[in-house]
């Protein structure tokens, strides 16, 4: 039995909702701005909500639904103050592709009506491969800085007094993705073609951009993902990596577990493959460009053991 089920379909109760819409009819905040009238930007995650709050600086206020970094959107369920906190967005950030869906039950109950929505998996362009899509696109520093210019565009459009603010913030922010994606191609030029292992896909468009291969049969990380029963026999192909180096580095999810991730951290540890621990939401203490430093630099240390 894992620690959670597959891809967030969590959505409000009934009696929530309706205690939600009841808070949201009493409230007296303006749709679209936050309770002293400024403009409010509502994000899923901290992730984003840094990333918001990055470009926005102290012109705007941003409230994160997940704020706590061992929540899991996976199994969030969201609550009547988060809907009514939604309802005074005039933006909202929701990840997508069925990562945070409570965000959708919350905007079609009536949340945020008049707010601008920005699902930044749909802003990606990224797309299903075999049926699977991996939603984790924060990983993903090209998608992370059209949402920096996505949300210049709209902050400038609806405080265009604070437009010259947003650029510069907006500018400064991608000269560090900038900066990442630079380490990204140096790494690629040491270690492109070198294999790795996953316990969940959630690092991989990081892993991608250093030209590392993943070599983690598709049925285990998707079954550990969605929180069902490895096989004995998928089990034992990914214990195999290990053997040979076929692996050099496993990138593990340390926000979920279960008896066969263990049993594959065990193994790794066992063949003395390097393990990097990732997780799906912002560490305490981190912003979003001190995460993905000390992400590469893990990374960067374990290929080079």
């Amino acid at each position: 039995m894992k620690t959670r089920p597959l891809v967030s379909l969590l959505a409000l109760s009934t009696a929530t909702l309706l205690a939600a819409l009841a808070l949201t009819g009493c409230s007296s905040g303006a749709t679209g701005t936050a309770s002293d009238g400024g403009l409010s930007i509502v994000a899923s995650t901290s992730v984003y909500g840094d990333i918001a709050r990055t470009v926005a600086g102290n012109a705007v206020k941003v409230t994160s639904i997940m704020n706590n970094p061992n929540q899991d959107p996976h199994s969030f369920e969201a609550s009547a103050q988060n809907q009514l906190t939604l309802s005074k967005a005039g933006v909202v950030i929701e990840n997508g592709g069925g990562y945070d869906d409570f965000m959708d039950t919350m905007l079609k109950s009536g949340g945020a009506k008049s707010a601008t929505v920005i699902n930044v998996v749909d802003l990606s362009g990224k797309k299903a491969s075999g049926g699977q899509l991996n939603e984790h696109v924060w990983y993903d520093f090209p998608t992370v800085r059209k949402l920096t210019e996505k949300l210049v565009a709209v902050l400038s459009k609806a405080d265009a007094a604070q437009a010259a603010t947003f650029t510069k913030n907006g500018d400064a922010f991608v000269t560090k993705l900038t900066a990442l994606e630079n380490r990204e191609t140096q790494l690629k030029q040491k270690f492109a073609g070198v294999g790795v292992a996953v316990t969940e896909p959630v690092p991989l468009y990081l892993l991608d951009a250093i030209g590392l291969v993943d070599k983690t049969p598709t049925a285990f990380s998707a079954a550990v993902e969605a929180g069902t029963d490895v096989s004995p026999a998928v089990l034992n192909e990914v214990i195999r990596l290990f053997v040979g180096g076929r692996v050099k580095l496993l990138a593990y999810n340390e926000q979920t577990s279960g008896p066969e991730t263990q049993e594959v951290l065990t193994a790794a540890k066992k063949a003395g493959v390097a393990i990097v621990p990732v997780t799906e939401t912002l560490p305490s203490g981190k912003d979003y460009v001190s995460w993905m430093t000390a992400n590469l630099d893990a990374i960067a240390k374990g290929l080079a053991g």
